[in-house]
């Protein structure tokens, strides 16, 4: 790995904004975002008010112990502007306002999850969201908050390996556990905190989940896939190949599963923190470990050179096994405050995070390709003191990712990534009136030894917020903002077949920048017991880098390739939540949740791949201090505005419930918990995944848990 030995020598160079913990974990996830009215707590304190991330969101408490999934992104489905990749239940990203991959960030306490997830569907989020105690989904003009990579949002999980705070108790025990239908789902974890003194806490944490093959409704393939196999079947038929043909008739009757999507994930970590008036100072480390499986899409079967040679030798030619993807990280944390007592800045934040990697895809017993990768990420961000209304930070970022890919189809090349960058954000309150501006630059280095390619990228980032507070308690907006991202070294250096993704992927080492202007418009508020939300955004892209389906073919797989043109991207937000009645004891509630996005690349080169279509969730309501009940439907509509060589995907409705049950109050923390997903059993396809025609949703899926506290 290089130039680790600089880390210590840049610290002034290391920042993004802090996040801060919620030392309330049954605050109830408030979709609507400023000035406190929803209970929204974003980011760090100075950020609690910032209006340049206007489509933040968040989920905590019982809701996200309802919401709990093997991976972040599908965790996060039920929330506005958000989808995932669900290339299958072990690998699933956020995808935000339409955008995915290296255009999301997936963060924990502030730091990059240092793992792969970014470069490839396929590759699993190495933070386990049942480890988690809320987590944060900001949309919008965020990557001057968390760089570039962050253009199209950023995903924020929180846990307590690096304690905050010293408990009250003489030990705090979190626990959870829980069981799901749909894939014979079993998960457990827990941790402690122990204060060792008055000033001294330990922390250790541990879960493990075990999950068969995922159950659905109706067909495994969807309608596109099974009349291409039809094909195949006629085709063999008449050539008289009556195992093949018997092989593809399989695949079109296969129905109520999902082949091959299986998990095992196991995680560990401990932490020590030195917590005094002061400040304090951290450090942590964890264990991630999941096997999962590849399910396989019909048609892409690649079979290595040689087997045609063998065929003509009349030898037989072995059937390749199941892939499957073991993935190991072994992560190291630090963090650090200090509280100066005055003068110009009022704290000093460090945060520091270190990952060795390794993520081998096999071909039943056989090794495929092995990644590994170790990474560092650290920032440093000095708060100012508020002054008159004037609040601010200043600081900067350093990332290093050595990359390595080994195997006959290591589709990327070794490749190194370096990236500097320094930002402020500056927010002014004028009484009603407030304005906010930030602006970022980074430096950014790619280089392939192994290809002899070394690339340097400027980029420079600028937003600006303005916002207008009503007497009624509504807030009105308006950001803009101007960024730039460098291109990654999968962009640049892929060029060859990936097993997992079943692809032969190219990319191009001449892309330049990618350049974006984004305007953002708000309404929110909370009148009359009505609170309201609704945000409408376009973004104008500059030499967008997108990956799509060329139609071709490449050692017998489709061949996906990076291009490089100009795009749009607009749609909108809206929420609205209603107290109806109060009567024995309980709250009755409403509210409803709609989003669109519409993506094009310009000059008549069609829709963008893989763009969540739009939808429509209501739910009600009942609350009370020991029992929370919910009944929801969501409507989810056709995409049929797809890219070339990208089928549709239909609309479906799904109707699910749940019910939560503290039998020691809302303050206690302890709930057990129940609900059914997916009520009436219907086939749904994610239109964002790039598996979606032979992954569907999971079916109706029974899920129990209990959450303990003490």
């Amino acid at each position: 790995m290089r130039h680790y030995g600089i880390l210590a020598a840049s610290a002034a160079l290391i920042a993004t904004p802090a996040m801060a913990q919620d030392s309330d974990p049954q605050a109830r996830a408030s979709v609507l975002h400023g000035d406190n009215q929803a209970g929204i707590i974003v980011t760090a304190d100075y950020l609690d008010d910032l209006s340049l991330i206007a489509g933040a969101s968040t989920l905590s408490g019982t809701e996200l112990d309802l919401s709990l999934r093997p991976q972040i992104g599908d965790t996060l489905t039920a929330l506005p502007g958000v989808s995932a990749t669900s290339f299958a239940p072990g690998s699933s990203r956020p995808v935000l306002r339409g955008f995915q991959g290296f255009r999301i960030r997936t963060l924990t306490d502030g730091i990059g999850a240092l793992d792969v997830s970014n470069t490839s569907v396929d590759h699993a989020v190495t933070i386990d969201p049942i480890t988690a105690y809320r987590i944060e989904v900001l949309r919008g003009p965020a990557a001057l908050l968390f760089g570039s990579q962050a253009i199209g949002g950023a995903v924020n999980v929180f846990d307590r390996r690096i304690p905050v705070e010293v408990p009250d108790e003489v030990i705090h025990v979190d626990a959870i556990t829980s069981y799901g239908s749909a894939a014979d789902e079993w998960n457990i974890a827990g941790g402690f905190d122990l204060p060792l003194t008055s000033k001294l806490v330990l922390h250790v944490d541990g879960s493990y989940r075990d999950a068969d093959d995922l159950d659905i409704s109706g067909f495994t393939l969807s309608p596109e896939l099974r009349a291409e196999q039809l094909e195949v079947v006629a085709e063999e038929t008449e050539e008289g190949n009556l195992d093949e043909a018997a092989e593809a008739q399989e695949l079109v009757d296969l129905r109520g599963t999902v082949p091959n999507s299986a998990i095992e994930t196991w995680t560990a970590g401990a932490g020590l923190a030195w917590i005094d008036s002061w400040g304090s100072i951290g450090a942590s480390i964890s264990f991630y470990d999941t096997l999962y499986g590849i399910p396989a899409r019909p048609g892409a079967e690649h079979h290595h050179e040689e087997g045609e040679e063998d065929e003509e030798e009349g030898e037989e030619e072995e059937e390749e096994g199941p892939v499957t993807i073991d993935l190991h990280q072994v992560r190291a944390d630090l963090r650090g405050e200090i509280l100066t007592g005055g003068g110009f800045f009022e704290r000093i934040r460090l945060r520091l995070g270190y990952s060795d990697y390794t993520h081998t895809e096999f071909e039943g017993d056989e090794v495929g390709t092995l990644f590994l990768v170790e990474g560092v990420e650290g920032r440093l961000e000095l708060v100012q003191t508020e002054r008159n209304g004037w609040r601010g930070v200043i600081g900067g970022q350093l990332y290093v990712r050595d990359f390595n890919a080994i195997g006959a189809e290591a589709f990327v090349p070794r490749n190194n990534t370096e990236q500097v960058g320094i930002f402020t954000l500056q927010e002014i309150d004028f009484g009603e009136l407030g304005l906010e501006f930030a602006g970022r630059y980074e430096h950014t280095n790619v280089s392939s030894p192994t290809q002899s390619i070394d690339r340097n990228f400027d980029s420079f980032s600028f937003a600006g917020g303005l916002h207008y507070d009503f007497e009624s308690n509504v807030r009105i907006g308006a950001n803009l903002s101007r960024s730039e991202r460098a291109p990654s070294a999968e962009e640049l250096f892929s060029n060859g077949p990936h097993i997992a993704t079943q692809a032969f992927e190219i990319g191009n080492p001449n892309f330049t920048t990618e350049k974006s202007i984004g305007l953002e418009t708000y309404v929110r508020g909370d009148v009359g017991g009505v609170a309201f939300a609704l945000t409408g955004f376009v973004t104008w892209f500059d030499d967008f880098i997108f990956d799509t389906d060329t139609g071709l073919e490449e050692d017998d797989l489709p061949v996906f390739q990076y291009f490089q043109r100009d795009a749009t991207y607009y749609g909108f937000e809206a929420e609205i939540s209603a107290t109806l009645a109060e009567t024995g004891g309980f709250e009755i509630n409403a509210d409803a949740v709609a989003d669109y996005v519409r993506a094009s690349i310009d000059n008549g080169g069609g829709p963008v791949p893989r763009i969540p279509p739009f939808r429509l969730r209501g739910g009600i309501e009942a609350l009370s201090d020991n029992f929370d009940t919910r009944a929801e439907v969501e409507w989810v509509a056709e995409q049929d505005r797809v890219a070339a060589f990208e089928n549709p995907t239909d609309d479906f409705t799904m109707v699910n419930a749940s019910i939560a049950w503290r039998p020691w109050g809302r303050e206690n923390g302890t709930a057990f918990f129940a609900s059914v997903n997916n009520l009436f059993d219907v086939n749904a396809r994610r239109h964002a995944s790039f598996t979606k025609d032979f992954v569907p949703l999971a079916g109706r899926d029974f899920r129990f848990g209990a959450r303990f506290r003490y």
